[in-house]
């Protein structure tokens, strides 16, 4: 299982939101490109990045730093947030990401999905954040009445290999992952999924390892100092 450290980024700072909630934004690092290099020194091999104001608000404000993550780090970045169309997906592999991560507009605009699936492969990931298993968009503040199976279901069909499942409920809580929901999910999406929210300690994340999950992502738990991230990316080897 590969561990991907996350660095949320808004108005050019690093933070992290509980359950989405904008209103509960604080910053927990100074810089992405150092937090990034701290990874790095870990053994960490991968970063997930999200551009918060694009998620919201669909215009990506944080393009400077996510290149500089991409190009100084020696990580492969994913990266999600605001991502609508095949000319947001050439901006945002211009700067040297590995892996876009469609959200919103997956729900709303189904035939973007199959396109830039069928022009980029494998590093196109469809992200599925769910609350009580219904599907949110536009930062989790809409509801698409879409049930989190079913549709990722409805993405496997249209040839999504890799899909990030986030419980909202436990998303910053560090109340431990859903468990249970991503049982469920592995019966109904054979691809490779990535898990995110709730991991509260290196237990955690061995128990996501064994389960055969693809990846895991790490937030808050890390900038809280409950997570060995070094230790992490050993055991899941």
């Amino acid at each position: 299982m590969i561990i991907l450290p996350a660095i949320d980024l808004k108005d050019g700072k690093c933070v992290r939101l509980q359950k989405g909630e904008f209103d509960t934004v604080h910053q927990v690092a100074d810089s992405a490109v150092e937090t990034a290099a701290v990874f790095a020194r870990a053994g960490a091999e991968w970063v997930h990045m999200v551009d918060l104001d694009g998620a919201r608000d669909g215009v990506r404000k944080n393009a400077a730093i996510v290149a500089r993550v991409a190009r100084d780090s020696g990580l492969k970045v994913e990266l999600g947030g605001g991502i609508r169309s095949i000319a947001d997906l050439e901006a945002v592999f211009a700067l040297g990401i590995e892996r876009a991560v469609i959200g919103s507009a997956a729900v709303s605009d189904p035939a973007f999905v199959h396109a830039a699936v069928e022009r980029y492969g494998e590093h196109i990931a469809v992200g599925i954040d769910a609350l009580d298993g219904i599907v949110k968009t536009a930062g989790w503040e809409r509801s698409s009445g879409l049930n989190y199976l079913e549709f990722a279901k409805q993405m496997k069909k249209i040839g999504v290999k890799t899909i990030i499942f986030t419980d909202i409920a436990t998303d910053g809580m560090l109340t431990g992952p859903s468990f249970e929901q991503l049982k469920d999910l592995q019966k109904n999406f054979s691809g490779q999924i990535i898990t995110s929210g709730g991991v509260s300690n290196n237990g955690d994340l061995r128990e996501l390892s064994a389960m055969g999950l693809y990846g895991a992502i790490v937030g808050k738990a890390y900038y809280a100092g409950m997570v060995d991230l070094a230790k992490a990316v050993r055991e899941s080897r």
